[in-house]
């Protein structure tokens, strides 16, 4: 078997990927790497406490690297930090990396020119996947999320704090990715067929931050979120 590590978001997309994953014969997962904000101590875009990056993998029994990311990190400091973070994985044998992408061509590329470069395959279990049937195999399949970032621009603070059912498909808006892949919004997933035991926090304040881009360089997630909506809904999550 193929060792591999996941690209951990903490989120929904990433949990269905190692889902997938784990189904597949010739993988073997045995990392999650995840990328934290130093400045402000939480996952990267997600805005989710280490405290409870490092309990999620806990509670599924994983273990866990993490990058440390300086604030406003820049596309050449990006790229440095994980060349880094790559090349350590590469020492000790990891030869597959998987990402929970679904149709963002032009990330695929990216990811996958870059773990070239350390000889590592990129995979993608989610990749073209119908997001809306996809949405519901996640529900069905018992796994628990909730909503801890918005984009404001597209999605009301309404939708930020809430779990992942039924009702918040239906009232996602159309415009809206039923997967948020366009980074509409982003989740916590704290149970499912992945977890030995659920992840226990409670639900706290809601947040409204706004940010630009790096000053002195291309933002680390210019790939995706060139355009800038710079305004998102933050809910935080206290561990119990």
């Amino acid at each position: 078997m193929n060792k591999a590590y996941i690209n951990w978001s903490s989120g929904k997309d990433a949990a269905m990927a190692l889902y997938y994953a784990r189904k597949n014969n010739e993988l073997e997962v045995g990392k999650l790497v995840t990328s934290l904000s130093a400045d402000v101590d939480r996952v990267t875009m997600h805005g989710v406490r280490r405290e409870l990056l490092i309990e999620q993998a806990h509670c599924m029994g994983m273990d866990l690297q993490i990058i440390e990311l300086p604030a406003n990190a820049g596309m050449e400091t990006y790229n440095q930090k994980m060349a880094e973070a790559t090349k350590l994985l590469k020492s000790e044998d990891y030869s597959h990396a998987i990402f929970g992408d679904i149709f963002l061509e032009d990330l695929r590329t990216y990811r996958e020119e870059q773990l070239q470069k350390a000889n590592i395959q990129a995979v993608f279990p989610l990749w073209k996947l119908n997001t809306k049937e996809l949405l519901q195999q996640f529900i069905d399949l018992n796994f628990k999320a909730i909503v801890v970032c918005t984009n404001s621009k597209v999605l009301d603070d309404f939708f930020c704090g809430r779990l992942i059912d039924k009702e918040f498909v239906t009232d996602l808006p159309e415009n809206v990715d039923p997967c948020g892949e366009n980074g509409e919004f982003h989740t916590f997933v704290y149970d499912g067929p992945i977890f030995k035991k659920p992840v226990e926090f409670e639900i706290g304040e809601k947040v409204k931050r706004s940010y630009s881009s790096a000053e002195d360089e291309d933002d680390c997630h210019s790939d995706t979120e060139k355009s800038w909506d710079t305004e998102f809904c933050f809910c935080d999550l206290l561990p119990k």
